[in-house]
């Protein structure tokens, strides 16, 4: 791969949603949140909490300082593991990207590529777009761009803001692969596809 198609992956990457993670919830936060949405969270609620989560994730539209985003990120991070715990896939992105990026929590590509993988498995697009550019790249694993074409041809197949630009990447990756193994991996698509029926495919 040339160093300009490279830096173009990094980069659709690192545009990727920036959150954070921490075991439990810190008692600082300087975000409002609806207390109703708080208590259907509380009463474990996974939608309620992936939304609480966004909501500290996102702040009130408000400037703030490194504090604030600190005292906020955590506090997202919180509720994005009990969603994800409940196997919200939206939260098991949101919680990956978190580790990804290092907010919040120490830098765990590992862990990351484990949350990424839960999602994709369970039919999330963005992480199955997100596993095959990180594959494509070789960031947390190593580069493997048969994978990375089954988990882009996955991800292409969900209408949605970002599926020309899986398409533009699965093509990009499919120069770097054989005509076998090509056949192979659209196999093994069909196969996934088969078991795996979601809303929004193309296909």
């Amino acid at each position: 791969m040339n160093s300009r198609r490279k830096l173009i992956l990094l980069l659709a990457i690192i545009a990727l949603p920036l959150v954070a993670v921490r075991a439990q919830a810190p008692a600082n936060q300087s975000t409002a949140v609806d207390p109703a949405l708080l208590a259907k969270a509380n009463a474990g609620d996974a939608s309620a909490q992936l939304q609480v989560a966004d909501a500290f994730a996102q702040g009130n539209g408000a400037a703030r300082d490194s504090r604030q985003l600190r005292a906020d990120y955590s506090q997202a991070a919180f509720w994005y593991r009990k969603a994800a715990e409940q196997g919200n896939t939206a939260a098991q992105t949101h919680l990956a990207d978190l580790y990804r990026d290092g907010r919040g929590v120490t830098r765990d590509m590992a862990q990351a590529i484990d949350l990424y993988r839960k999602a994709a498995n369970l039919g999330d697009a963005g992480a199955q777009g997100t596993l095959g550019l990180l594959y494509s790249v070789g960031m947390g694993v190593q580069q493997d761009y048969v994978e990375a074409y089954y988990w882009l041809d996955l991800a292409a197949a969900v209408k949605g803001p970002n599926q020309a630009r899986y398409i533009t990447n699965r093509q990009s990756i499919g120069e770097h692969i054989t005509t076998e193994e090509q056949t192979a991996v659209e196999d093994r698509v069909a196969a996934w596809k088969a078991t795996h029926p979601r809303p929004g495919s193309s296909e």
